[in-house]
């Protein structure tokens, strides 16, 4: 007997007769299959099979939830394994559809929203009935096992990854539409957007102040104009507003909460999220996942409560402008601000699916001292992760919903991006970071240089007591560490400056006090309750640093005129410092002769060094191949 099964996919529950008759024969049905105790699995869209209910709790969650997309065999409510077993379900339209992997994905995205209905209040989930129709949709009569909405969300997905324009992409549905003149297909590429966008995961559009003073946000949502600087939101022609209003900057924020719950919507990324509590290294000497490192303990043992469920997310921020145009004659600066999920294990969390954007901060110039104007609706999203939380329905574990919270555990950046975030100037005589106000700094010639490496050293090593380093001994010690105390102590004495970039408010340069060190703000981040208390801060990105250190050495060693660090100025610093007097600039005549250093290659070690990079050979993948970056002549 062929068992039906179409009201499990009607979508008004509420005022269906055919929804109640098919949930009351479905419970006749199940009723002789309860166990000892009068329960049995629930179907519906929040439990999907993983949770036991008596009857009448069946039926009020069925209700109020829809049944779980895809299930179409009822084996664990008593229908034969055997029984059906091409059984396929009737939509409301009539036609009949094997199943579309796409069921998968709605369900996922329903069941968000059932827990969501489950705490707030019922929910008729209306702005899906567009994506269902797609769903039932044949793509081509005839073609059953490709529904219109698969095949648009696999063209959508080429179109990312060959960066096809919006014009070719509707140029290519107008050929589609021409070539088969029955396929069920949207007409353009704005229609598969905004039909894409009800699957969730959009971004909000936030116009900024074309002096990056403010956003037009909250508060502000409904100026027209700037409230620090004054300048009109709004491009104008011929100083009068155009019939559109068109703003001069708009920022795009990608909400982090709901990409979170997306991780937790399918079993295998949800048993992934919880790989840091599992995949400790035991050596307590090899550090290969940020969990291993003393910054991540240490946050663990501030924030017990915190840590003691693993699913709750830890979080690393990364930033860094790039020219979207890839045209390095025109200077355009485009900000992007990436998260990445640390609960996922080390060979996951960086990959490009895994990674997600949460702003795209707009140009020409990068933000600045300004950035943080720029992040205050992720900070406010972070601060609400931490303190309230979000609830999420977590498909590897049996109890359903959970209250996740995530913190932000430090950045990533280069150096430059690192004094934007931070507020600690990368630039003066107090440019480290780290040594903060001990900074032991000189003038050179043309720049400022950072001296008194040898102090890290152990303090019976024997370059401690060189003369040639600069002409005198290092008996100081490794400097002092900055508590969280000191820092907060030097933030009191900054001044708040005001944002922006206009030349009459936050353009004017403002010199610093000496009691304000290299500080130029406090930043947004300690608006975080337990950013203070964090160990590790802000990290720098090895990439830039090993790639400068190999372009300096390697220059300084071949003396390349272009790249050496062994500059004419350099010498002349030798002779003002009175060290290395064999290497001091001497005239010969009416000739500037400079001496040959030790620590560069003479000719025939030059030439042999060039012969050992072109021999090198690496696996396909592993690196490019070096021997095209050495001349022919080995020079």
């Amino acid at each position: 007997m062929t068992i039906d099964k179409s009201w499990t996919t009607i979508r008004r529950r509420g005022s269906s007769n055919e929804f109640w008759n098919g949930l009351q024969h479905f419970l006749q049905m199940a009723k002789p299959f309860v166990n000892d105790r009068g329960f049995i699995k629930c179907p519906c869209r929040r439990c999907l099979n993983n949770a036991s209910h008596q009857l009448e709790d069946l039926e009020s969650h069925i209700f109020r939830n829809g049944f779980m997309f895809g299930y179409n065999q009822w084996i664990h409510q008593g229908e034969p394994a055997t029984a059906n077993a091409g059984t396929t379900v009737a939509g409301p339209s009539g036609g009949i559809h094997e199943r579309d992997e796409m069921f998968d994905v709605l369900d996922d995205i329903i069941s968000e929203d059932a827990d969501e209905d489950a705490v707030g209040g019922p929910s008729s989930n209306e702005q899906y009935d567009d994506l269902f129709a797609a769903l039932r949709s044949e793509l081509y009569p005839g073609v059953s096992f490709f529904s219109s909405l698969n095949f648009l969300v696999k063209l959508m997905h080429l179109k990312v990854l060959n960066k096809w324009t919006n014009k070719s992409f509707d140029e290519l549905l107008k050929l589609l539409k021409l070539a088969f003149p029955k396929i069920d297909l949207v007409e353009s590429h704005y229609e598969a957007k905004k039909l894409m966008t009800k699957m969730g995961l959009g971004y909000s559009s936030i116009h900024v102040c074309k002096n990056d003073c403010a956003l037009f946000w909250n508060e502000n949502s409904l100026k027209d104009t700037c409230p620090v600087c004054s300048e009109s939101r709004w491009k104008l022609q011929s100083g009068k507003r155009s019939g559109k209003n068109v703003p001069h900057k708009v920022l795009r924020y990608f909400p982090v909460g709901p990409r979170l719950k997306r991780l937790f919507a399918t079993s295998k990324t949800a048993k992934l999220m919880r790989w840091h509590s599992t995949g400790k290294s035991k050596d307590n000497d090899v550090m290969r996942h940020p969990v291993d490192g003393k910054s991540w303990q240490e946050f663990d043992k501030r924030h017990p409560q915190f840590a003691g469920d693993v699913r709750n997310v830890r979080l690393g921020l990364a930033a860094d402008g790039f020219n979207p145009f890839g045209n390095m004659s025109l200077s355009y600066s485009m900000w992007p601000v990436v998260l990445t999920t640390y609960n996922l294990p080390p060979w996951i969390c960086m990959k490009a699916e895994y990674l997600m954007l949460s702003l795209l901060i707009p140009g020409p110039q990068s933000p600045g001292k300004d950035m943080d104007v720029f992040l205050r609706p992720l900070i406010d999203e972070l601060e609400e992760l931490w303190v309230h939380g979000l609830d999420t329905r977590d498909a590897a574990y049996e109890n359903g919903v959970f209250r996740m919270r995530a913190a932000l555990l430090w950045t990533v950046n280069d150096f430059p991006a690192r004094s934007s975030l931070s507020g600690w100037s990368g630039q003066g005589y107090r440019a480290c970071p780290t040594c903060n106000e001990d900074t032991p700094s000189m003038r050179v010639i043309g720049k400022t240089a950072y001296f008194g490496h040898r102090r890290f050293l152990p303090t019976n090593h024997h370059w401690r007591s060189n003369l040639q380093f600069d002409g005198r001994t290092e008996r100081k010690r490794p400097p002092r560490r900055f508590n969280t105390t000191d820092i907060l102590e030097q933030l009191r004495r900054v001044k708040t400056g005001i944002p922006g970039k206009h030349p009459n408010y936050g353009g004017v340069k403002r010199k610093r006090g000496d009691d304000e060190l290299n500080w130029r703000k406090k930043s947004i981040f300690y608006e975080l309750p337990y950013w203070a208390d964090i160990e590790l801060k802000h990290n720098l990105d090895v990439m830039h640093i090993e790639k400068n250190v190999c372009d300096s050495l390697l220059g300084t060693l071949l003396a390349d005129p272009h790249k050496s660090k062994d500059t004419d100025n350099a010498r002349r610093d030798f002779a003002k410092l009175g060290i290395r007097h064999e290497l001091h600039l001497f005239e010969d005549g009416n000739k500037l002769m400079k001496p040959a250093a030790d620590y560069t290659f003479s000719e025939a070690n030059r030439r042999k060094f060039c012969r050992f990079i072109r021999s090198v050979k690496f696996p396909d993948g592993f690196a490019s191949n070096l021997s095209k970056n050495v001349a022919q002549n080995d020079s």
